[in-house]
């Protein structure tokens, strides 16, 4: 048992549950429909965790800003429809176990994800981690990734600083972000950016599965004294 509370904040997409396959087909499905040319899958990996008319800024910048909204629109419309036919969106193995082992190492857990409020609660009614959370934050209420808003919105409904929270996720958006509000970074390796991009941008450790996490976690409060 860890002597001080600490903050795990996790991302969502490509850190805690598997969904690519739904992000990529509705972003297809979406300028297909606005009679565009479908994007690439990898360039659609590329832009996840980003708050979503950025993500379609970035994905699309030659396009004017009324043109950004309207895919943003449609991509909803179409993410609805794949999550309707019931497209697998699992947790990635590992991952309840990881969360498990956190909380009774005296870890508080919270998320920051570039998803809306609307998509985060259907995510934790589908994987059943409703009530692990001491503090959910989207890019409905903040500034999207890499901006720190979110991040420290969380470290301080935990009643933390900085200083005692880890930033987890897969993307170069969640390490600066982590980074920029002076907290730890943890990469993962199995999502979209790859782990050297994940060095490059800041994290302080990275892991290959989950069961390696907690210790990970520890890791980087080694030198801080306890009680």
């Amino acid at each position: 048992m860890i002597a001080k509370s600490r903050l795990a904040v996790f991302d969502v997409d490509g850190t805690l549950i598997d969904s690519q396959h739904a992000i990529v087909s509705a972003m297809q499905e979406a300028c297909r429909d606005l009679g565009l040319e479908a994007p690439a899958p990898e360039a659609v990996r590329r832009i996840i965790g980003l708050s979503l008319v950025e993500a379609v800024a970035r994905l699309m910048p030659d396009l004017a800003a009324e043109q950004h909204q309207a895919v943003a629109q449609a991509y909803k419309q179409c993410f609805l429809a794949e999550r309707g036919a019931a497209r697998p969106e699992p947790l990635f193995p590992g991952a309840l176990e990881a969360l498990r082992d956190l909380e009774q190492g005296g870890w508080l857990l919270g998320i920051a994800t570039g998803k809306s409020h609307r998509g985060l609660e259907s995510v934790i009614e589908r994987t059943g981690l409703g009530g692990r959370f001491v503090t959910l934050q989207t890019a409905d209420d903040h500034p999207g990734k890499p901006h720190p808003a979110m991040l420290l919105r969380a470290i301080s409904e935990a009643g933390l600083t900085p200083g005692d929270a880890v930033m987890i996720g897969d993307t170069v958006f969640d390490m600066a972000m982590g980074r920029q509000a002076g907290s730890g970074c943890a990469g993962v390796a199995w999502g979209y950016h790859a782990p050297e991009e994940l060095r490059e941008a800041g994290a302080h450790v990275i892991v290959g599965r989950y069961d390696q996490l907690p210790s990970a976690l520890a890791s980087l409060f080694e030198d801080v004294e306890c009680d």
